[in-house]
């Protein structure tokens, strides 16, 4: 029989059905999946330990064979592979479905956990009840709704990165860059942080960096970090040092690949389980506009949501600092630091504040109570209590119960401190609110006036406008609101703006959107529109970073391989066409575009900041005078 190719067509055949091996590897991944649906009907299987094994085993399995079978018997390098001809990777029918079962799983893993079998007050049930073996053996504890994602998230980027692996392995870098991003999502953001909880510590992951992580500078994870004594404090200075040090180095020296492209867990499931649909990108210049927009005002969202949280943690923090616009107005007042300012100004100006009372609380017993070296002029009531006496007392009157406080004094007396009668506590930790926020407004001051001043030729118009414009409209609002409303930062109370924040960015665009949308906008839609840690690492590499990808125009054929490919909507080819360098905000630095680049035109580089925006034009023989051009030089 002939096997000459006689269509004529130039778009090329429609894909070939799986073969025997992928059939029956499909078969082996779609059974495991049936475990895991059948579970979420209460069906209660004996043997949970193995069921489970055997449902993700069999997932994992079905995955890499069938991915083996697809690309090992094949030669080394990329071919399209009929995308455009699937139904699950062109936006089909197939696609469709996928969209929206994902869509509604990540709907009832935020809103509804119920449904998945999530029971507060007892035993789990459902296809939660299936994790619990797992959960238990690593943490402790019974399975979450959160412990089944993080579960189906690990091994997606597990299996599919192999499947990566073995269809980009003619290329070093892709093979290198998965295996990190498989080890970090395996170890630090799924291990690691189960067995922290084990051993009675914070839940951590240490990859999971501010502002992509959000609530770690929520109250409630501040306490559980300084109840947990020096690690917690461990903790928190790493964090710090995250934001401030190690991803400023980082991102200077190698682009922000370093974190979207090899540590991430967002962007590691975009690059595995998220592959097939990275063609889907929106590649207009209407969708990169809005891209700038919404992704800088997501940085200011979370910025403002982050400050106000700290600032309402702080409010208790200022006994040495009470004033007027403490907000203390028929409030009992607890201190507890016996050094710094005089204990009687600070019980005047907590008088001056119109609180109700006074309680000191002496948190060592074998120290001294504060002796008031003066009464004249204070008309508010005074105690001394011992912390160790009262330490359920105190517990309940943080929870906004009634209490029995129990007076050291010569007589012993209790006072009692009714529902409903607001208190105020005052720990005197590092810092004051005073000093946050100054902070907070001399950072963004100096992170303004620097670019101003440095790198403002190398903003476009309207970036310059909308610096300015946030610059301008945070300061002013945080400074207004400071000084005018006390107990409240930018008009909203603190827990509903990231209540907010947490709903529409934590769990709609992040989640909902971001992934449940694959099929549809493509694979690193949260990633390109909605990560603000991907905003904050894109602005650092425009400006300040040494990473760029190169390009040579005059080996460039046109072939659109790299647009195509670029999940990020980045026009590779324009830059290719012109020799231009590429410096992009958006570009994490992934290398596929050159990893399907025939002609080997393009390079990721980390090389001098002098002249690495400035592009070298392609000269075309009409288009100058190629001697005045050289005369010129």
């Amino acid at each position: 029989m002939s096997t000459f190719q006689r269509n004529m067509s130039l778009t090329g055949e429609p894909p070939k059905t799986i073969n025997t091996q992928q059939k029956i590897a499909s078969f082996i991944g779609l059974a495991g999946l049936l475990v895991l649906f059948v579970a979420l009907f209460n069906v209660d299987f004996p043997n949970k330990t193995l069921w489970l094994s055997v449902s993700l085993l069999s997932i994992a399995v079905g995955t890499i064979w069938f991915s083996r079978a697809e690309y090992l018997s094949k030669h080394e390098g990329i071919s399209n592979n009929g995308v455009y001809f699937k139904s699950l990777s062109s936006r089909g029918f197939w696609g469709w479905m996928l969209g929206i079962t994902l869509t509604l799983f990540y709907v009832a893993l935020y809103w509804f956990p119920q449904y998945l079998g999530l029971v507060k007050d007892g035993d789990n049930t459902g296809v939660i009840s299936l994790f619990d073996p797992l959960s238990k053996f690593l943490s402790g504890n019974p399975a979450s709704q959160w412990f089944l994602y993080g579960t189906l998230y690990t091994l997606a980027i597990l299996a599919f990165g192999i499947k990566f692996i073995w269809k980009y392995r003619h290329n070093r870098y892709e093979v290198i860059r998965t295996c990190s991003v498989m080890f970090f999502q395996l170890s630090f953001a799924f291990i690691i942080p189960e067995i922290l909880v084990r051993l009675n510590q914070p839940y951590y992951d240490f990859k999971n960096i501010w502002p992509l992580n959000y609530e770690l500078f929520a109250g409630y994870k501040i306490d559980e970090f300084l109840s947990a004594g020096d690690v917690g404090l461990i903790m928190i200075i790493f964090g710090i040092l995250s934001i401030f040090v190690i991803t400023p180095i980082l991102t200077y020296k190698y682009g922000k690949r370093w974190y979207c492209s090899w540590v991430c867990g967002c962007g590691g499931l975009a690059e595995t389980a998220g592959d097939p649909f990275r063609h889907l990108s929106d590649k207009r210049m209407v969708a990169w506009k809005v891209e700038r927009w919404v992704v800088h005002s997501v940085v200011v969202f979370v910025t403002v949501m982050t400050t106000a949280v700290v600032f309402s943690y702080l409010q208790g923090n200022e006994s040495q600092s009470i004033s007027e616009w403490s907000g203390l107005e028929n409030k009992t007042v607890f201190m507890s630091d016996p050094d710094g300012k005089p204990i009687n100004e600070r019980i005047l100006a907590a008088q001056k504040a119109k609180a109700s009372q006074v309680i000191f609380i002496n948190k060592a017993d074998s120290k001294e109570a504060p002796v008031l070296e003066t009464t004249e002029g204070m008309n508010i009531p005074f105690h001394v209590i011992s912390e160790t006496e009262n330490e359920i007392a105190l517990t309940r009157l943080k929870n906004g119960l009634s209490a029995s406080l129990l007076v050291d004094s010569a007589s012993k007396e209790y006072l009692t401190i009714n529902d409903g009668v607001e208190t105020s506590f005052f720990d005197n930790l590092w810092i004051s609110k005073e000093f946050f926020i100054w902070f907070v407004v001399g950072v963004l001051t100096l992170v303004f006036g620097g670019v101003m001043l440095f790198r403002r030729e190398q903003l476009a118009k309207d970036a310059k406008y909308g610096a300015i414009g946030y610059f301008v409209v945070v300061t002013s609002i945080l400074l207004f609101t400071y000084f005018s409303t006390p107990g409240k930062l930018f008009f909203f109370n603190a827990y509903e703006l990231r209540q907010t924040y947490g709903f529409l960015i934590g769990a709609m665009f992040s989640g909902v959107i971001g992934v449940g949308f694959y099929p549809i906008f493509g694979s690193r839609v949260w990633c390109r529109f909605g990560c603000p840690m991907a905003a904050i690492l894109g602005f650092q590499q425009r400006l300040f970073s040494r990473f760029r990808i190169t390009t040579n125009g005059g080996q460039c054929i046109s072939c659109g391989n790299c647009s195509t490919y670029c999940e990020m909507g980045i026009d590779v080819k324009a830059y290719a066409q012109k020799g231009e360098n590429i410096v992009r905000s958006s570009c994490v630095g992934c290398g596929i575009c050159s990893a399907v680049c025939p002609r080997g035109v393009l390079k990721l580089e980390d090389g001098p900041r002098k002249g690495r925006i400035e592009g070298n034009e392609v000269l075309l023989g009409n288009d100058v005078d190629l001697m005045e051009y050289v005369n010129g030089k």
